[in-house]
């Protein structure tokens, strides 16, 4: 079941820190708007959800050109990247993903933009209530990378100006679509 309050608490937290969140009616809708929002190359990081979602022949329909194979060489030329969610935090408007898999860490640190499918009923409402899935996610994995994504990338200088996306994607778009999976261990 979707927490409206919860929702609502992400996607503003998301938003005051530069991301876009936006809700999908279907996969068909989130294949439509990455397509139009991409600007090139797309790096699709591996991800049952996604796969289930058909997102890869939806992009492909489009026209869309989408690097599955050879991450590492392809990561550099990639306008964006696509990544499911384990989990969101509401209060701090965070997506929490899994990410020992290399292609997933190039998905979400190499291109201009990055794309997360979320299902808003992996949303939480803050750190205390991440504790749960986080445990279940060390005891799946116990030795396994996790990315806490929180808007673009930002940086600053010594005499504190700020930058965005130096060191990562400029552009972090939150595609919010029921019935991706509400199982925390699953991206």
């Amino acid at each position: 079941m979707i927490d409206a309050k919860l929702v609502q608490g992400f996607s503003e937290a998301a938003s005051r820190v530069g991301a876009k969140v936006l809700p999908m009616r279907d996969a068909s809708a989130a294949a439509d708007y990455i397509h139009m929002q991409a600007g090139g190359l797309v790096l699709l990081a591996p991800s049952p959800s996604l796969e289930r979602l058909g997102l890869a022949r939806g992009l492909r329909e489009r026209g869309s050109d989408i690097a599955t194979h050879q991450p590492r060489t392809q990561a550099p030329a990639a306008a964006a990247g696509i990544t499911g969610a384990n989990f969101a935090i509401a209060d701090t408007g965070t997506v929490v993903l899994e990410s020992t898999a290399e292609a997933t860490r190039l998905a979400t640190t190499l291109p201009t933009r990055h794309f997360v499918l979320l299902d808003p009923r992996k949303i939480v409402a803050d750190g205390l209530a991440a504790v749960a899935p986080l445990r279940r996610l060390q005891q799946q994995t116990p030795r396994s990378f996790l990315a806490y994504i929180s808007g673009p990338s930002r940086t600053a200088d010594i005499e504190r100006v700020l930058t965005i996306g130096v060191h990562g994607p400029c552009e972090l778009h939150i595609l919010l679509l029921e019935g991706i999976s509400e199982d925390p261990l699953e991206n």
